[in-house]
Parts: structure tokens; sequence; C-alpha cells
């Protein structure tokens, strides 16, 4: 299991925030997600089948995009 943390510059209210933590829940394998409005990082827990690479992707596609 790995924990990773994204800047995710586009939350800005408790709706961001609902939103990527009800997409991400979805992902096969994401164990947990917490998303915070006010630091604007997202902490995703995951295993197989989830990678980082897909959990970027989905954020992407709801239009979240992580910034490195």
């Amino acid at each position: 299991m790995a924990t990773v943390k994204y800047s995710v510059p586009n939350i800005s209210c408790n709706h961001c925030v609902h939103t990527i933590q009800s997409e991400l829940s979805e992902l096969a394998g994401v164990q947990a997600v917490q998303a915070d409005k006010d630091s604007r990082v997202v902490t995703i827990t995951f295993d197989q089948p989830a990678t980082e690479e897909t959990i970027k992707r989905l954020l992407a596609e709801i239009n979240y995009p992580a910034v490195d």
C-alpha cells in the first residue's frame, strides 16, 4: 500500500473536495482519499491496480489536475 500527496490548485470549495473524494474513491485499489480545500492538497492511499499514473489521469479528467 502506498500514500501520495498532490498539490491541486483548482480546489476552491467543499464541492471540489466532495467531487475529488467521490471520483477517486471509485477507482479500483484506492483505499482512502482526503482533499483539503485550505491547503489544496489531496492525499490518497492506494494499492494495485491503482497507480500514481491512473490517479493523476483521473484528477486531470475531472478538471482537478495535480501539479508537480
